[in-house]
């Protein structure tokens, strides 16, 4: 008899029909079986409800078939009421089930290696059990079919039985435990010490930025330091226990849950490898989404995967996804007694083995003939993997992650600059390798290692069963697949392919915006209010607050006090460094109190007989286009600075307004060292604009904010349009990460830094 006439007049439900497995299977059961009928229990998201995302689930090309062309949408919904039955729900709150189910097939689970250890068991565990409970409530004799895992064997080795795994866990008391790891986390999180090593790493980087910047970035911080160490736990304490990591623990843990409902549920248990792409059906090749084996595929073809900790001769549990669904559909038909649940491994290692020679060797050669383009580059070079053991790549990445650190923290420290950008580009690139490296290292160093072999004699009887062209529809014999065939011709191609077209997506995109680089979108007219702020200090000029107390200072002063003054900045320069990069304000405080006793008219006085010049010269010239171009789109164009008022008088024609230092004096006009009130760095910018868009009606979501440091983040987060001008390196990596504007106003070649205007004027 085929297995359509023994499933016929069936009801199936299904969880997880929206995955990989449970979206083959669903398209099996139509186009294979078609007397049964589907149950899916599908949870919402967002505004879409289960019957919603079932919709968007046959509009997909594989379920065309079934329904033709041109109409579908109306076709698909008509299958849909012919097949399936859609229910709202999830495994955290399973809902009433129908009352005639025949079967159940659980596919739904966490399939992450590393979720952290209370979703992990709120998925496999404690919603298995709830599922369960549903089942037994309908009061039928439900064929429950649970889908696992092979490596619930853990980390043993040799042949693996098919059936229940010996171990000694309790499964109450580790999801007890397990369950209880979130609140004690979060409460370690908001310890006293913990809050403030959080705190103090933020401020760190972002102390010049403003308090309220650092206590964000501490929030963020220590969330995910919790969720870091929820995944930490969970592998640990799988590990602990014998499991490669939380995954297979909890799936472990929930066979146990379901081999004691099996008195009550006849039951069966099937344990898939490491499911890839199709052999044959729904097509060659076919797959959904990133698998086990796919990143690791990508990142050597790209060149980024110079070595991996497997033993070339370890074995490689791959398994095609149509044999997984062959092998269910098989295993639905069967009808075990109670208090004997089943066991099924569908494997490939104990009757046609695939090495990780082999598999290397069969992504080395379709990369050979089918290499990724790097444009100007050419193709990539292929690593070649040597398989030196997982000791020695350890060692490999943990020196590559050493010598990162070094160089990441000098690139935070030279001179800013194009070519230090550069290098802060290529460094994000390797950290972005490494994390990768470091992460999948992490994660499959386990299987790679592990020399485990499947025993599937209950699955090869299964397909030996099969009758007529079941045996083709249903097939689940690995024997028969050529590995190399299916790497080369099928699989590969497959994953490969929709990196391909965003490749050249990228490639469109990247000359776009190699063509733009530097090129400021244009300034359009609004009929809102607009305002354009800018920083003057690195942004408008290249110069810095102690480049401008001496234009201004030196002046004044005959030639051995000139000589004093430098020499005592000089000696003071290792100081005002480190004052600068913790608090700007008290920078700039430092600075000025060196004005003590200066003649405010007189510093005007310089400044606009003597330095005005000096300062427009030093202007750039794309900074002057900018901001007319703003003026003439009837923008308000305000600058926005820490340095003291009388440098700014040369400015004043390009402005509508300015903010800066403003000197306090005593009653002779004489400066007092301080200031007449805070200067605007950092939040304070950021306030200063929030506040003066409420007072005028600015419509900060449409203006505009040039700066050249990670001190002016907050002035540039709470405009619409920032623009990060010749930026550090903190700030160009804040820029990157949030896709700024990033430009380089240069310095016209005419001015120099080293020259000190005036000295011999006075």
């Amino acid at each position: 008899m085929s297995l359509a006439d023994k499933l016929k007049d069936k009801k199936v439900l299904v969880t997880g029909v929206t995955g990989f497995v449970g979206e083959a299977l669903l398209h099996r059961i139509i186009g294979e079986l078609p007397g049964t009928t589907v149950v899916a229990i599908i949870r919402p998201k967002g505004s879409l409800t289960g019957t919603d995302r079932m919709a968007q689930l046959l509009r997909k090309d594989i379920f065309k078939p079934f329904y033709g062309e041109g109409t579908e949408h109306a076709d698909a919904e008509a299958l849909s009421a012919a097949r399936i039955q859609v229910i709202d729900g999830d495994l955290a709150d399973v809902p009433e089930l129908p009352k005639d189910l025949d079967i159940v097939v659980h596919c739904a689970g966490d399939v992450s290696f590393d979720p952290p250890i209370h979703e992990a068991f709120t998925t496999n565990v404690l919603g298995t059990k709830s599922l369960l409970e549903r089942i037994v409530d309908t009061g039928r004799p439900v064929h429950y079919v649970h889908i696992s895992t092979a490596y619930t064997a853990g980390r043993r080795r040799g042949a693996i039985p098919e059936a229940s795994v010996d171990h000694f866990v309790d499964w109450r008391t580790e999801a007890e435990a397990g369950m209880a790891m979130k609140s004690r986390i979060e409460e370690q999180s908001r310890s006293a010490p913990m809050l403030a090593k959080f705190r103090k790493d933020a401020e760190k980087l972002h102390r010049r930025a403003g308090h309220l910047t650092a206590a964000a970035d501490t929030e963020r911080r220590r969330t995910e330091w919790v969720a870091k160490r929820l995944v930490e736990t969970g592998t640990e304490r799988a590990r602990s226990l014998g499991w490669t990591d939380c995954y297979t623990f909890t799936k472990a843990l929930g066979e146990r849950v379901v081999e004691e409902f099996s008195g009550k549920l006849p039951t069966s248990i099937v344990r898939p490898a490491i499911i890839e792409s199709a052999l044959q059906s729904p097509h060659p090749g076919w797959i959904e989404g990133f698998k086990m084996a796919e990143p690791l595929i990508l990142a050597y073809g790209r060149g980024e995967l110079p070595e991996f900790p497997a033993s070339p001769d370890s074995v490689i549990e791959i398994i095609p996804v149509d044999h997984v669904v062959g092998a269910i559909c098989a295993v639905m038909a069967t009808e075990p007694e109670l208090n004997k649940p089943e066991y099924y491994h569908i494997g490939s290692g104990s009757r046609n083995p695939l090495t990780f020679e082999q598999l290397y060797a069969g992504v080395r050669a379709y990369f050979s003939k089918h290499p990724f383009d790097l444009g100007e580059r050419g193709a990539v070079r292929l690593p070649v993997w040597k398989f030196p053991g997982g000791d020695s790549v350890e060692t490999m990445l943990r020196y590559g992650e050493r010598a990162h650190k070094i160089a990441d923290k000098i690139i935070t420290t030279v001179p800013r600059g194009e070519r230090t950008r550069k290098y802060a580009r290529e460094l994000d690139v390797q950290k972005r390798r490494l994390d990768f490296l470091r992460r999948y290292m992490d994660l499959y160093s386990e299987y790679a290692q592990a020399e485990l072999q499947f025993i599937d004699d209950n699955v090869l009887a299964l397909h030996n069963a099969l009758e007529g062209d079941d045996k083709e529809k249903f097939a689940c014999d690995t024997a028969v697949v050529d590995w190399q065939y299916y790497l080369q011709e099928l699989h590969c191609p497959s994953v490969t392919e929709s990196m391909r077209r965003l490749d050249v997506v990228r490639k469109k995109r990247n000359k776009a915006l190699a063509e733009s680089a530097g090129v400021l979108k244009k300034v359009e007219p609004s009929e809102a209010k607009v305002v354009a702020a800018f920083d003057m200090d690195g942004t408008l000029l290249s110069s810095n607050v102690i480049e401008t107390y001496l234009w201004m200072r030196l002046p004044e002063l005959d030639g051995r006090q000139r000589a004093g003054e430098v020499g005592a900045m000089l000696r003071k320069l290792p100081k005002l460094i480190a004052a600068e990069r913790k608090d700007r304000g008290t920078f700039l405080r430092t600075i000025y109190r060196r004005y003590a006793g200066a003649d405010l008219e007189e510093l005007n006085q310089i400044v606009d007989e003597i330095l005005a010049e000096h300062v427009l010269e030093r202007l750039s010239g794309a900074a002057v286009r900018r901001i007319r171009e703003h003026r003439a789109a009837g923008h308000k164009t305000i600058l926005i600075t820490g340095a003291v008022r009388p440098l700014t008088r040369p400015l004043e024609p390009l402005f509508d307004e300015i903010v800066a230092a403003e000197l306090a004096v005593d009653d002779r006009g004489r400066c007092t060292g301080f200031l007449s009130g805070p200067p605007l760095v950092g939040e304070s910018r950021a306030a200063w604009l929030k506040h003066h868009a409420r007072q005028t009606n600015i419509d900060l979501s449409k203006s505009y904010a040039y700066a050249d440091s990670h001190s002016d983040l907050p002035m540039l987060t709470v405009v619409g349009n920032p623009v990060a001008v010749s930026p550090d390196v903190s700030l160009f990596r804040a820029a990157r990460a949030s896709r700024w504007q990033i430009v380089d106003w240069k310095t016209p070649s005419t001015s120099s830094r080293l020259e000190l205007p005036g000295v011999n004027a006075r």
